[in-house]
C-alpha cells in the first residue's frame, strides 16, 4: 500500500547514507508547504584521514536575521574518532521554502508570517558533509514530514 502523501498528513520518514566524505550530500530536500522535524542524526566512522576529522551538518536556506537567502547555517560540527557513533538527538524543525523576501530582521508579525508562508520558489535543503575526500562515515537521519500544502 503506498504511503498517503496529501495535504495535512504526517509522516516519518528516513534516509541512510554509506560512504559520506567531505562531498555535501542532501539528507533531506524542502517542498513547499511542508515543515521537517529532524529526530535524530546518527553518524558512524567507519574510516578517517586523520582522527579528529569532523562531520558536519549544515543547513542551507533563509537567514532571518539579514534578510538573506541561501545560506549555510552549521547544525553541528563534530570531531570524529574511527569507530566512534555521533547521535545528534536534538530535535529541530524547519520549512521547505524560504520565505518571500524581506529585510531583516524578524521584527514583527508580518516577518514571522512570510517565513511560515514559504512564498518564495526557493526550496531549503539539509546536508551532511565529512572533512576530508579519505573519510567514510555511515548516516541515518529519521525525521517527520508534515504536508500542509
Amino acid at each position: 500500500m503506498a504511503i498517503a502523501r496529501g495535504a495535512g498528513t504526517e509522516i516519518i520518514r528516513s534516509v541512510f547514507l554509506e560512504d559520506v566524505d567531505s562531498t555535501s550530500k542532501p539528507l533531506i530536500f524542502g517542498v513547499q508547504h511542508h515543515i521537517y522535524t529532524v529526530l535524530s542524526i546518527t553518524v558512524h566512522a567507519v574510516a578517517l584521514n586523520a582522527t579528529g576529522d569532523w562531520i558536519t551538518s549544515y543547513f542551507v536556506g533563509y537567514d532571518a536575521s539579514a534578510g538573506t537567502t541561501n545560506q549555510d547555517i552549521v547544525i553541528f560540527k563534530n570531531d570524529m574518532s574511527v569507530a566512534q557513533t555521533f547521535v545528534w538527538g536534538d530535535k529541530f524543525s524547519f520549512n521547505g521554502h524560504e520565505p518571500t523576501d524581506f529585510t531583516g530582521p524578524v521584527d514583527d508579525a508580518t516577518k514571522q508570517d512570510a517565513i511560515a508562508d514559504q512564498g518564495s520558489g526557493v526550496a531549503q535543503v539539509l546536508y551532511i558533509q565529512g572533512e576530508h575526500a579519505d573519510d567514510n562515515f555511515e548516516v541515518s537521519c529519521t525525521y517527520i514530514d508534515q504536508n500542509n500544502a
